[in-house]
């Protein structure tokens, strides 16, 4: 789908597919989202009990603009907005 296809703003939480008429992705980076997995196996695998173990979130995220997409539907993203941007798609 075409960025001026639709007549909305779309976020999404998979910055692979911003180039689907995305806008924006924030979202955690998936590379370090397995990372979380293993460490609970690791733990549990020396002896500790699941029920005793922290609730662990993602601390690395991705925001990735999509300008194209956002010229199309006439968007403004403010400048403090891309300077945190991890990619810029033009």
């Amino acid at each position: 789908m075409a960025p001026g296809d639709q007549e909305f703003f779309r976020v999404t939480s998979a910055p692979r597919r911003i180039n689907e008429a995305g806008a924006v992705s924030d979202a955690a980076r998936h590379a370090n989202a397995g990372d979380l997995p293993g460490i609970y196996a690791r733990r549990i695998l020396k002896g500790a009990k699941p029920a005793d173990l922290p609730v662990m979130q993602p601390t690395k995220f991705e925001l990735v603009i999509n300008l194209k997409t956002a010229k199309a539907l006439s968007l403004a993203i403010p400048e403090a907005v891309l300077l945190q941007a991890t990619e810029i798609i033009e």
